[in-house]
């Protein structure tokens, strides 16, 4: 049994994982503020002796006085309305003095960190598909700047702390996921067709429509951060995660409309700033290094997703 620290442990990808490795017999120690996470997304890890909770903003150090194994540090608002609001200085300080924190953590520890790194490193990319040399196309001062170059320089640091203090780091670069313990309110473009079409609100697109995106289920995901986790000590990555396969936006708005029989219309508006025109990874190196690729359908994955928004339709009702 190891003992595993979560970091953003409530939010949508964090209580996910924390689930699975809860599940494998490991003691989960879940670290969140609740920023952006929610206690009901872990609610039935709650009473259970392996599981701990501990309410913590990682800006602040964290002292844990049992021997830990591993962190995977995924503390970060992760969502649009979130980061590209009044928000913005503090997604920047979760990522830069978050990683500092959890880096002197697992050094004290001996530990193995992971860090939950983003497809947004790599901004609106002039390469595509996307792969790990690539260096991107990122506006250092645009309004999701707070997010990309927070999450570019949490990189650097893993980077920085495992050549010069010997830490074990792996880093994964995630690309669009979807799944359930998604927020109906975090401005993601799966949770958001999917509850204007429960809804029976027009849909609405930014843009033409025309711009793509990769959509990976969190079952998948979950899968290739363990793999990556509890691999070689010599493999640090960048790593891609993801799901390859490419919908527009409007193709997406469609199936949504179609699976939920819902009568909503397409609108579009303004694309917003800096939004990326082309998203999808090149996970050559995840099938090469673990034998991994998605195994979860779009259609698959939206009918789970669907049917989790309609058992908890009463948080975006109204």
């Amino acid at each position: 049994m190891k003992i595993i620290l979560i970091t953003g442990g409530t939010g949508f990808l964090g209580s996910n994982l924390c689930t699975r490795l809860f599940d494998e017999g490991n003691h989960i120690i879940c670290v969140d503020n609740n920023y952006t996470g929610k206690m009901s997304n872990v609610k039935s890890l709650l009473d259970k002796p392996r599981f701990e909770f501990i309410e913590h903003d990682i800006c602040q150090p964290l002292n844990i006085d049992k021997k830990i194994d591993q962190i995977y540090n995924f503390a970060c608002p992760a969502s649009p309305p979130a980061y590209q609001g009044k928000h913005a200085i503090k997604t920047t300080m979760t990522s830069v003095y978050g990683a500092i924190n959890m880096l002197e953590l697992a050094k004290k520890h001996k530990a193995t960190i992971l860090q939950a790194s983003t497809s947004e490193v790599y901004g609106d990319p002039l390469m595509h598909p996307q792969k790990e040399d690539y260096r991107g196309n990122v506006n250092p001062i645009g309004i999701r700047a707070c997010y990309d170059e927070g999450k570019r320089c949490a990189e650097s640091l893993f980077f920085d702390y495992h050549r010069h203090e010997g830490v074990d780091i792996k880093v994964i670069r995630i690309f669009n996921t979807y799944g359930l313990n998604m927020d109906a309110n975090d401005g993601r473009v799966v949770s958001n067709f999917i509850c204007q079409a429960l809804s029976g609100k027009d849909i609405t697109i930014y843009g033409d429509g025309s711009q793509t995106r990769s959509f990976c289920y969190v079952d998948d995901l979950i899968d290739i951060i363990i793999k990556v986790m509890n691999s070689d000590k010599n493999f640090t990555g960048p790593i891609n995660t993801g799901n390859p396969g490419e919908f527009t936006i409007k193709e997406l708005a469609q199936k949504i409309i179609q699976k939920t029989g819902s009568k909503s219309k397409i609108i579009y508006k303004d694309l917003p700033a800096d939004d990326p025109t082309q998203r999808r990874p090149d996970i050559s190196l995840a099938k090469e290094k673990f034998n991994w690729e998605p195994k979860i359908e779009l259609d698959e994955g939206l009918d789970k997703t669907i049917a989790f928004f309609k058992e908890n339709i009463h948080e975006f009702r109204g």
